[in-house]
């Protein structure tokens, strides 16, 4: 039996009884519970949507580019690669299941709280959603995933599930081909993330043709002959199309000066609720950041955090400081900014601010706001001639001159309390004449 459900985006996104029982989990029923874009509504009205529509788009994106591209390289994949229809079809639901499950381990307010997550000790780095994904599959969705009885006819583990998700099994196999389809900068992820955002976001930066990208995907092959998924040459504006979508989103969107400020204030009210929860435990490995995902214990903690929680916690005056910021909507306000691609004077004159604001005792915060928008060497997205008996890929930054053009964003802004602003404006306007001088 199948199910239909309703999304804005994609029209009708189809699940069968596997997965409406995983979508039903309480678990997955938590992610209605945490906003896609944190406290982007504060700019943007509209942005109010979450994270579980989020994972159904994802899932019927990356099922929609599988099913194109098993159709039109069916006689490479069974000839080539040695696929059976029942390879396929498992290949096929350990990817919808992957991706339906990727953002399961977001913390609240999705990417706002990320910097919150524990250091891995074996990586000296910290975790990222995609480690807490990956756990709580593992610990949490065991059974729902590896017991159901339309799983006797594929046998995946959960433990698939996560290595999918976290990317921690080698890179080989063919499982591989498709892992690019939930990880990768042609992914289903940001396809359905920059579609669904901009629609909320009432806006038009993020939009692309869907239906045309899929058409013009591919099999291709590396330098070394390993399969990779690659756009035909005739697809190249559409891949462009993609990265500068992606591009005026982030700086347009995601980048918004305010909706920066409201990111940094929500960080710093988690830091004080999370150190108000740990003040009677003696065994915490690191103070103000959510718990490790290296255990059943932890993760069933981590998972009693979400927006609503927040929220209810800092309305009743738990936030601190930055709490009563976010409840008034008084946040900090931007009184110095840089260019996106900052010059050696403006980075001293940021210097500067900042060293002067700290010396005569007025408060606020840097902020870097900064990100590619496309990796050039081994992430490079592949193109491939639209002959089907020529696979040889060479990379989209070596043909596209709009790709090349692209310079990675290093926003730097300076951020005071409203009181502040207009000494602070006094002081900048008497470092910047100091400097012209």
């Amino acid at each position: 039996m199948s199910f239909e459900i309703r999304d804005p985006i994609h029209g009708f996104v189809q699940i069968n009884e596997w997965e409406r029982q995983i979508i039903n989990d309480p678990v997955f029923q938590r992610l209605r519970r945490i906003k896609q874009l944190a406290w982007t509504d504060m700019v943007y009205p509209g942005a109010v949507h979450n994270r579980f529509e989020h994972s159904l788009g994802v899932m019927h994106v990356a099922t929609r580019i599988f099913d194109a591209i098993a159709t039109k390289e069916e006689r490479f994949l069974k000839s080539e690669l040695k696929y059976t229809n029942s390879g396929l079809d498992r290949d096929r639901v350990l990817l919808r299941l992957s991706c339906l499950l990727h953002d399961i381990g977001h913390s609240p307010f999705s990417h706002a709280g990320e910097g919150l997550m524990q250091t891995n000790p074996e990586t000296g780095k910290a975790y990222k959603h995609e480690h807490y994904s990956a756990a709580v599959v593992r610990f949490a969705l065991k059974e729902a995933i590896e017991d159901h009885p339309l799983n006797q006819n594929y046998g995946i583990t959960a433990e698939e599930v996560a290595q999918f998700i976290e990317g921690s099994k080698p890179r080989f196999g063919r499982v591989l081909l498709w892992r690019d389809l939930l990880s990768s900068q042609l992914d289903a992820d940001r396809a359905d993330y920059l579609l669904r955002d901009s629609l909320h976001c009432g806006v038009t930066y993020g939009h692309f043709d869907l239906n045309r990208l899929l058409v013009t995907m591919k099999i291709g092959l590396t330098e070394t002959g390993s399969s990779t998924l690659a756009i035909e040459d005739g697809g190249i504006h559409i891949a462009e199309a993609l990265i500068l979508a992606r591009y005026q989103m982030f700086t347009q969107v995601y980048f918004q000066h305010t909706r920066r400020a409201y990111d940094h204030h929500i960080a710093d009210a988690l830091k004080t609720l999370l150190a108000k929860e740990q003040a009677s435990s003696a065994d915490i490995h690191e103070k103000e950041k959510f718990p490790a995902p290296t255990s059943i214990d932890e993760i069933k903690r981590y998972l009693l955090w979400d927006d609503w929680k927040v929220l209810g916690m800092i309305s009743a005056g738990e936030g601190g400081e930055a709490g009563a910021i976010l409840k008034d909507r008084k946040h900090f306000r931007c009184v110095f900014k840089t260019r996106e691609n900052p010059t050696p004077l403006e980075i001293d004159l940021c210097d500067s601010i900042g060293s002067e604001f700290n010396r005569i005792g007025i408060r606020g915060f840097r902020d870097n706001a900064s990100s590619s928008w496309y990796k050039v060497g081994n992430e490079d997205i592949p193109i491939c001639n639209e002959r089907e008996e020529d696979r040889r890929s060479v990379p989209l930054s070596s043909l596209s001159s709009l790709v090349k053009g692209l310079s990675p964003v290093f926003q730097q802004r300076i951020y005071v309390p409203i009181e502040e602003r207009a000494r602070a404006q006094e002081i900048i306007n008497r470092i910047i004449k100091e400097v012209e001088a």
